[in-house]
C-alpha cells in the first residue's frame, strides 16, 4: 500500500511540474495523461532506486563538498535521464534541457515531501500523537 501511495505522491508532483515552461506532457486525452503520468512516476521511481545510490556513492567528495548542494544537480541529471527513458518507451514526456529538468526536479522534491508530509500526519492515529 505504501508503494502505491507513494507513485500516487510522485504523479501529482510531476503533474505540477508540467505547468513549468520545457516540461511537456502530451496524450489525447485525460485517461491518457494520468496513464503517462503513472507510467514516468513509476519509472523515475526506478531510475532513482538504481541509479541514485551509485551517483551518491560515486560522488560522495562532491555531496561533502557543496555541502548537499550536489544533490540538486544529480536530481536533475536523473529527472533529465526519466525524460529521455519515457521518450524510447514512446510515452508522451519530454524534458528540454538541464534547467527545465532542474527546476521539475526541485519542484517534485518539494511538492513530494509536502504531500508524504501531509499523508503521514493524517494516517498517525490520534492517540500516537
Amino acid at each position: 500500500m505504501a508503494v502505491v501511495l507513494h507513485i500516487l505522491i510522485t504523479m501529482v508532483a510531476v503533474w505540477i511540474t508540467t505547468a513549468l515552461p520545457g516540461i511537456h506532457l502530451g496524450g489525447e486525452d485525460t485517461a491518457a495523461k494520468v496513464l503517462t503520468l503513472l507510467a514516468v512516476s513509476v519509472l523515475f521511481g526506478l531510475v532513482n532506486v538504481v541509479l541514485k545510490p551509485i551517483a551518491k556513492t560515486l560522488g560522495c567528495l562532491l555531496y561533502l563538498l557543496t555541502l548537499g548542494l550536489f544533490g540538486l544537480v544529480v536530481n536533475a541529471l536523473l529527472f533529465w535521464l526519466t525524460s529521455y527513458l519515457a521518450g524510447e518507451l514512446r510515452l508522451p514526456f519530454h524534458v528540454d534541457g538541464f534547467w527545465a529538468a532542474f527546476w521539475g526536479a526541485l519542484i517534485v522534491t518539494i511538492v513530494s515531501s509536502a504531500l508524504a508530509g501531509i499523508v503521514r500526519r493524517t494516517r498517525t492515529p490520534v492517540d500516537e500523537r
